[in-house]
C-alpha cells in the first residue's frame, strides 16, 4: 500500500516512539508529585514545553498542552467568548475552516454570538480586504485557518495578523495542517492564539496544544486542577507531551529540506504529462503547502479515480450518500464547479514518500480508463 494520505495523519515517527519509550516503562511518576518519579516526569514536561516553543518562535510559557487539535481550536473560540462577551459578541472566520472551527461557531451561534463566514476566492485564499471590511465595534475574534488541510493554499496571516492588531481584535490561526511543512513564527504572524495537533506531524493521535500570547487570559475550557498554570486541568499525559515535543523537533530540521517539494512538483509534472488539460489544480498554485496536489479529474468522479488506483490511500474531494454525490464544502466555497469539484482527489506527500513510490502512482494513473 502506497500513502499519500498525510494531510489526514502521519505515521510516528521512529525517534518519536523512541523518545516516548522510557515514559512509558520507567518514568511514570505524575509530573505534580513531590518525588524522584514525579520530578523526572515534570522535567520531561518542562522540556516537550520549550521544544514546541522553539518550532513556532515563542515562549515556553505560551504553550498549552491539549488533547489535539480541535480541544485547541474549542478551547480558543470559547475561551474568548466567554471571557470577552461583555466587549462584544461579534466573531469572524471563513467559510472553509476545519469542523474544529466551523462547529464550535454554530454552538456559540445558538448562544447568541453572530458570526461572519467570510468567502474564499477561486484559488481558496481569505483576502486581508475582505477581513477588515467585516470587522465591527463588536467584533472580540478573528480566527482564520492557516493552510487549508483540503487544497493546501497558505492564507495571508501575517497581513490578516496586522489588520487584528490595528483594530485591536483577538487574533487565531489553526496552523494544524502547517507545522514542520512551512515556518510557523508567531510574533512574525502577530497572532495571539495558534493551534498545533501532533498527528499532523508525526506524533500520536490525541495530543495538540495551543499557543496563547503573553498576557492573554481566556475561560478554560476544562475545569479541574491548577493544571497547565491553571489554564487546562487533567493530570499531564508526559508520554504524550514528550512525543510532541521529540515531533517538533525533528519539523524543525525537515524544514530545511527541499526532499517533500520536489517529490510533489515531479509528481504533478507526471500527471499533467498523462492528463493534458484533462485535471485542474484546486487551490493556489504558489501559496501552498509544499505536500498537498489537490487535482480534479475533469469528467471523473474522484471515488472511481480512486477505486482504480489500487493499494493507493488518498482523499478525495467528495462523498457519497444515498447515491447521490456531495463536493467538498471547502471548494464549494471556492466556487469550484459541480462536475469538476466531484474529480476532486487530494495527495499528500510526507517524510517517507520515495519516488519510486511515485513512480508507481504514476503508472497506475496511466492505465485508468
Amino acid at each position: 500500500m502506497i500513502y499519500l494520505d498525510y494531510n489526514a495523519t502521519t505515521p510516528i515517527d521512529p525517534k518519536v516512539k523512541a523518545a516516548m519509550e522510557p515514559y512509558i516503562n520507567e518514568i511514570f511518576g505524575n509530573p505534580s508529585s513531590n518525588h524522584y518519579y514525579g520530578f523526572k516526569s515534570m522535567l520531561a514536561v518542562k522540556k516537550a514545553r520549550n521544544q514546541v516553543a522553539s518550532l513556532i518562535n515563542s515562549e515556553s510559557e505560551e504553550i498549552i498542552f491539549t488533547s489535539g487539535g480541535s480541544e485547541a481550536d474549542n478551547m480558543v473560540l470559547k475561551g474568548v467568548a466567554f471571557t470577552y462577551g461583555n466587549k462584544g459578541r461579534h466573531i469572524i472566520t471563513s467559510a472553509i475552516e476545519h469542523p474544529a472551527i466551523i462547529s464550535p461557531c454554530r454552538y456559540l451561534e445558538k448562544l447568541g454570538y453572530e458570526v461572519t463566514y467570510l468567502p474564499a476566492d477561486s484559488e481558496g485564499r481569505i483576502t486581508p480586504h475582505s477581513v477588515e471590511k467585516a470587522i465591527r465595534k463588536d467584533t472580540i475574534l478573528i480566527s482564520i485557518m492557516h493552510s487549508n488541510n483540503e487544497t493546501g493554499t497558505l492564507q495571508p496571516i501575517k497581513e490578516i495578523g496586522e489588520i487584528a492588531k490595528k483594530n485591536n481584535v483577538l487574533f487565531h490561526s489553526d496552523a494544524s495542517q502547517s507545522l514542520g511543512k512551512v515556518p510557523v513564527d508567531v510574533k512574525e504572524l502577530q497572532v495571539d492564539f495558534l493551534t498545533i495537533a501532533g498527528h499532523k506531524m508525526y506524533a500520536p493521535k490525541g495530543i495538540g496544544a495551543l499557543f496563547i500570547r503573553k498576557g492573554l487570559e481566556i475561560e478554560p475550557l476544562i475545569h479541574g486542577a491548577s493544571h497547565e498554570s491553571g489554564r487546562r486541568a487533567g493530570t499531564e499525559n508526559v508520554i504524550f507531551d514528550v512525543a510532541l515535543g521529540e515531533a517538533c523537533s525533528l519539523a524543525e530540521e525537515s524544514l530545511k529540506c527541499p526532499h517533500i517539494k520536489e517529490l510533489t512538483d515531479y509528481f504533478y509534472d507526471g500527471i499533467r504529462d498523462i492528463f493534458k488539460d484533462k485535471i485542474k489544480l484546486n487551490g493556489h498554485s504558489i501559496y501552498k503547502l509544499p505536500n498537498t496536489l489537490n487535482i480534479s479529474f475533469i469528467g471523473r468522479d474522484g471515488n472511481e479515480v480512486l477505486n482504480q488506483l489500487e493499494d493507493v490511500a488518498a482523499s478525495t474531494g467528495s462523498a457519497c450518500h444515498s447515491g447521490m454525490t456531495e463536493i467538498s464544502p471547502v471548494l464549494k466555497a471556492m466556487n469550484i464547479p459541480q462536475d469538476i469539484a466531484r474529480g476532486a482527489v487530494r495527495f499528500s506527500l510526507g517524510r517517507f514518500t520515495t519516488k519510486t513510490e511515485i513512480q508507481m502512482v504514476l503508472d497506475k494513473l496511466r492505465l485508468i480508463d
